[in-house]
């Protein structure tokens, strides 16, 4: 895979980043200060627009001269028309959503593809936090204690692929990444993936 070399990304940003064609429409919705729509206006020559539910994020995006604005995923996708981008792009935020199908349709609707990425609750360590300690785990990408989480529905990698399939969605690439950001190796399918990766990035078409 080439990675992107740009040391102001995320790892997985970056992913998503190289899964972007040059030139296209991108929305990224959660976008938060505009970091990945700012670094595909330079090096892809990219129409990139945000959405952020923060108005913190939204003021930092705009003072940069990024096209933000105000938003929630679950409320204000609907207002877009079809077939507006090239990409819908939603970094981990999914598990944040009131309605993860209807935003996932939503995006698949004004976007010929989707970008999703979000922590995989059926990571090892979750599961031995769940059994052994009897409590709510806390890892790298959930980093919140219960009583303060911003996430309200939580998915395994399984959990999602099954989604997809219900709603007529295409999974053109997956990516199954560990604590660090790093791809895993693509050992024993999706059953070892949704047992080791912390996260999982995918690209998604309608069928």
């Amino acid at each position: 895979m080439m990675m992107v070399s740009n040391g102001h990304l995320r790892v997985d940003l970056g992913m998503i980043a190289e899964m972007v064609t040059p030139g296209s429409r991108v929305l990224d919705v959660g976008c938060g200060e505009g970091a990945l729509i700012a670094w595909l206006g330079r090096h892809k020559n990219v129409d990139g627009r945000g959405i952020e539910l923060s108005m913190a994020g939204v003021a930092a995006a705009v003072a940069q001269g990024m096209s933000v604005i105000q938003g929630d995923a679950d409320t204000d996708l609907a207002d877009y028309p079809d077939g507006a981008f090239d990409y819908v792009i939603l970094s981990q935020t999914l598990q944040a959503t009131y309605e993860p199908r209807a935003v996932l349709n939503n995006m698949l609707r004004i976007g010929r593809h989707a970008i999703v990425s979000f922590p995989n609750f059926g990571h090892w360590r979750i599961r031995y936090d769940l059994l052994v300690k009897g409590r709510m785990p806390m890892t790298d990408s959930l980093s919140y204690q219960w009583y303060e989480t911003p996430n309200i529905h939580f998915c395994t990698i399984l959990d999602f692929l099954i989604l997809c399939r219900e709603l007529g969605i295409r999974v053109e690439r997956s990516i199954a990444l560990d604590r660090q950001g790093n791809v895993l190796p693509a050992f024993g399918g999706r059953w070892l993936s949704n047992l080791f990766a912390e996260q999982g990035l995918f690209l998604l078409t309608r069928t």
